[in-house]
């Protein structure tokens, strides 16, 4: 059964030199709460409370409020380095059991744990400095790129909060094939495959309007 293994949080930044970043996440042990998009009173918008997003142009958001990545991939990515990664090293919010997140739809719907949580695939993940310096691998950002398992972000559809142990239950798939693996292949290795996007409507406008202009020149 699909499942959510830990929920994972920054309480604080953390420094990478010049950078402050909330990629250092760690599991907690109780629910936290999930705000859906809305006024963003005291500069808060959609996403996991008590978790710290730093550069806001580029993470978060209510595109990406919440970001999942499968367990079965961190263990892969363990035998491939050869060394530990603990859940919530990759700045995942939620570390996932029992369900392929690289094959997920765009603008499919989880319906997470018993309070009422529902959560929609939006877009991969996409490798930043950031993470680089974080994972200190040479040549990490070529790597996790050419691996093609880059997790997936999701808009919160409808608040609620979730915790350790929480089902994940798929309750809708749009009508396409779409999946998070083809928009990471089409943005970071084959732009050949942007124009076949135009079919995920669920995707950020700014992955949108790419998705346009090649079309327009297809």
């Amino acid at each position: 059964m699909a499942s959510v293994l830990t929920v994972n949080a920054a309480a604080a930044p953390i420094a990478l030199g010049e950078l402050r970043t909330g990629i250092g996440k760690r599991p907690v042990d109780d629910a936290l709460p999930v705000r859906a998009p809305g006024p963003r009173r005291g500069g808060l918008g959609s996403g996991v409370v008590g978790d710290s997003v730093c550069n806001a142009r580029y993470h978060g958001g209510d595109d990406q409020a919440v970001y999942a990545y499968a367990r079965e991939d961190l263990d892969r990515w363990e035998l491939e380095l050869g060394r530990q990664i603990g859940n919530g090293t990759f700045g995942e919010n939620l570390t996932t059991t029992g369900v392929d997140v690289t094959e997920c739809l765009i603008g499919e719907r989880w319906a997470v744990g018993a309070d009422g949580l529902v959560l929609e695939v939006t877009s991969p993940r996409t490798p930043c400095r950031t993470f680089t310096r974080w994972m200190d691998i040479a040549g990490w950002m070529k790597t996790f790129t050419a691996a093609v398992v880059p997790g997936a972000y999701f808009r919160v559809l409808e608040p609620g909060s979730v915790r350790a142990g929480d089902a994940i239950e798929v309750i809708a798939r749009p009508d396409h094939t779409v999946t998070i693996g083809m928009v990471f292949r089409a943005m970071m290795l084959d732009p050949g495959l942007m124009p076949a996007l135009a079919v995920a409507d669920a995707l950020p406008e700014k992955i949108m309007r790419k998705v346009a202009k090649h079309v327009a020149v297809s």
